[in-house]
Order: C-alpha cells, then sequence, then structure tokens
C-alpha cells in the first residue's frame, strides 16, 4: 500500500491542514494541483493506495482548475479521504462536489474532513488558523481515519453535506492589481496557478483568467499585489455576520 497527498493550496492555508492530516501517515508522494503548468497526462492508483486529496472551497465549489487537473486522475478503487478547507464561512457544496468528482474517476471515498483556515481574502476571519486546538483535532481525526481504514469497511457510502443542484459558480470581480511596490520580480508569474499575470510585465493580469485565489498577494516578498481598499472592506461587510462565530472543523467517516 502506498499513500499519497494530493492538494490545491494557492495561499498554503490547505497545505497547512495536510501537513498535520499527513503526520499520521508515510507519505510515499505529493502531487501540487496549484503549481502553474501542471501537465500531467494521467496519474493512476491502484485499489491497495490511499490518496488524501485537499482543496480550498471557492464560494461553496471546488476551484474548477483543480477540478480540470483531477480529471486526469485514474482511481482504480483506491480509497480517498476528502479535505475541504474554507475560510470560517461555510464550504456549503464543495465536499459533496469532490465526493462525486472522485468517485466518476474510480475512487473510492471512504472519510472526509472539513478544515478551517485564515479565509483567503478577508484575512481577520479565521486569523491563525489552523491553531493549537485546530491540530490536535485534525490529528485526533487522522488516528480515526486510519482506525477506520484498517477495518476494510466495505459496505456503507461515505455521506457528507451538500445539495443538487451544487451552489451556482461565481466568478470574482476580485483581481489583484499590482502597486507601487511591485518590482516586477516575476514571483507572482511563477506562482499563479492558472498563468494569469504577464511574464512580461507583471502589472499585467488577465482578467478573465484571474481566479481571485490570492496566490500572487500571497507569494510576493514585497507586497507589491493586493485588492483595493474598497473591495476588501466590501467583502468583510458582506461576510461579517457570518464568519463571526468560530467554526470548528469536521470529521465524516463511513459508518
Amino acid at each position: 500500500m502506498k499513500t499519497y497527498a494530493m492538494y490545491f493550496s494557492p495561499t498554503g492555508g490547505t497545505k497547512k491542514v495536510l501537513d498535520i492530516l499527513a503526520e499520521t501517515w508515510q507519505i510515499n508522494g505529493w502531487i501540487d494541483l496549484s503549481e502553474t503548468g501542471e501537465t500531467m497526462s494521467e496519474v493512476s492508483f491502484t485499489a491497495e493506495d490511499v490518496c488524501i486529496v485537499a482543496v480550498p472551497s471557492f464560494y461553496g465549489r471546488m476551484p474548477e482548475v483543480a477540478l480540470e487537473r483531477m480529471k486526469r486522475w485514474q482511481g482504480n478503487g483506491a480509497s480517498a479521504v476528502l479535505v475541504v478547507t474554507y475560510g470560517n464561512r461555510a464550504y456549503d457544496d464543495t465536499l459533496l462536489e469532490l465526493k462525486e468528482e472522485l468517485l466518476q474517476n474510480g475512487f473510492l471515498p471512504k472519510a472526509a474532513v472539513a478544515a478551517v483556515t485564515e479565509h483567503s481574502i478577508v484575512r481577520q476571519y479565521g486569523k491563525g488558523r489552523p491553531d493549537a486546538a485546530d491540530r490536535d483535532a485534525l490529528r485526533a481525526f487522522a488516528r480515526a481515519i486510519q482506525e477506520s481504514l484498517e477495518k476494510e469497511i466495505k459496505r456503507g457510502e461515505l455521506v457528507v453535506p451538500g445539495n443538487h443542484p451544487y451552489c451556482v459558480h461565481s466568478k470574482s470581480p476580485m483581481i489583484p492589481m499590482a502597486t507601487a511596490d511591485c518590482t516586477g520580480c516575476g514571483s507572482c508569474v511563477v506562482r499563479c496557478p492558472v498563468g494569469a499575470i504577464n511574464s512580461t510585465n507583471p502589472a499585467i493580469t488577465d482578467a478573465e483568467k484571474c481566479i481571485s485565489c490570492m496566490c500572487c498577494v500571497t507569494v510576493c516578498p514585497w507586497n507589491g499585489r493586493k485588492l483595493s481598499d474598497e473591495q476588501l472592506a466590501g467583502v468583510a461587510e458582506k461576510i461579517g455576520a457570518v464568519c463571526a462565530t468560530r467554526k470548528e472543523n469536521e470529521l465524516f467517516l463511513i459508518k
């Protein structure tokens, strides 16, 4: 048996959660779906493998670019552990969409985790998470998942929250822009998951390609990219009420 960790984590929050969960396993391979120019044509697994798949929730859905790249995987009966992260608002239909995508690709979903991270846009929501309490909970989840997998449960179905039809994919109007602090170093060009930033002039962003993942804002060593103060204030006001109460991590196992 081999264990693989696969993730889409533009701002690093999802990877932090995955790293904590992965402490319990010996990981044989990592697949980063956030990398620019991901070119894998096909990745195949076996029925003996365990695949931990982690994605953030974007407006209650899976990031479309991660969804498209996952279509290149062939599960062949591999066990799947689903991980969805969100910025202390809600994850809506993301877990259900991830489960159904993996089922379609031949994986067998056996467990799922919904975990809170710092909000990728309005950083004061979920600030500092996963924190110490989260880390303890996630480690306990990982142990429970391993115990469940070792029982070789073959009956039953993993049930996770979500609805049909899924909530509508929203195209965000929030496009991070270069500021006067931008040096043109190209860090954002290299890390943008969808190649939306011009390689010759990083101050230019293709608004049609941009998925508002905030990777460029996070990785810039000069703090040279940001949303406008008006945009940030608008988002904070819109989601403030639902984000005010601390959300807790959740574990789902086959019964």
